[in-house]
């Protein structure tokens, strides 16, 4: 029998607490610093970035974003991350490339 997903209808305490005092939407906030996380970006990059779709945010204000929210949102969303596999296959074999011999490799969940 498959499982259905259903959306969930409340949130995490920890996130109920930080969504109630946010002057910015999530979406802004997320999206820093998904990009800061990801990308590696500069605050001032991030700033400029967010200054091209018409939201005024200062670097300052994204740097405290990546430092108090970051590690709340990992926590919450490894939560829900789904495991990889438990075995993995790991296939070799030689292959001539430009007329030497070399390993190739090939790893398979």
């Amino acid at each position: 029998m498959k499982k259905t997903m259903t959306p969930r209808t409340t949130l995490a305490p920890d996130f109920a607490k930080v969504l109630n005092r946010l002057h910015y939407l999530l979406e802004v906030i997320l999206l820093c610093g998904r990009w800061n996380v990801a990308y590696s970006l500069s605050l001032r990059n991030l700033e400029d970035m967010m200054a091209e779709r018409d939201i005024c945010v200062d670097h300052s204000t994204v740097r405290r974003w990546v430092i108090k929210r970051v590690p709340l949102f990992e926590r919450t969303f490894r939560k829900h991350k789904r495991p990889a596999g438990k075995s993995w296959c790991v296939d070799e074999t030689y292959i001539e490339v430009k007329g030497s011999w070399t390993f190739f490799y090939r790893a398979v969940d």
